[in-house]
């Protein structure tokens, strides 16, 4: 079990970077997707056209997300809300523990734990703690 309450996962279609944290300290893990580096693309689809992200890399990342009481799930593109739907779908037990997913393009470590630990104050403060 995690020392930390809170996480965010910062998720494209090549890696999850996930930050743990409380006051006093934070940790990050990175999990990597094992398909191509480039977008896919499906031949004749409707809409964009991304082939949706592999089961295995989502449920990598919703085995991490597991540990925290309090989540925020951000990314650029659509891989965000389908870790959101991945959860929902096969992971329930998390899912209740998502609090938000955010757009964030492509923050630095530093811009994402300022992002994480503004947002949790906020919801902090109009939430009591479990």
């Amino acid at each position: 079990m995690s020392a930390h309450f809170h996480a965010i996962v910062w998720i494209d279609h090549q890696s999850a970077r996930i930050f743990s944290f409380n006051r006093e300290s934070s940790t990050q893990q990175d999990i990597k997707s094992h398909e191509e580096s480039h977008i896919h693309h499906k031949a004749g689809s409707v809409g964009a056209g991304h082939v949706h992200e592999g089961h295995a890399y989502l449920k990598t990342v919703a085995d991490a997300l597991s540990a925290y009481h309090e989540i925020l799930i951000t990314g650029p593109g659509a891989v965000k809300t389908e870790l959101m739907s991945y959860l929902a779908q096969y992971a329930p037990e998390t899912a209740k523990h998502v609090l938000g997913v955010e757009t964030l393009d492509h923050p630095t470590d530093n811009e994402i734990m300022a992002f994480a630990r503004k947002r949790f104050v906020g919801i902090d403060h109009m939430t009591p703690q479990r």
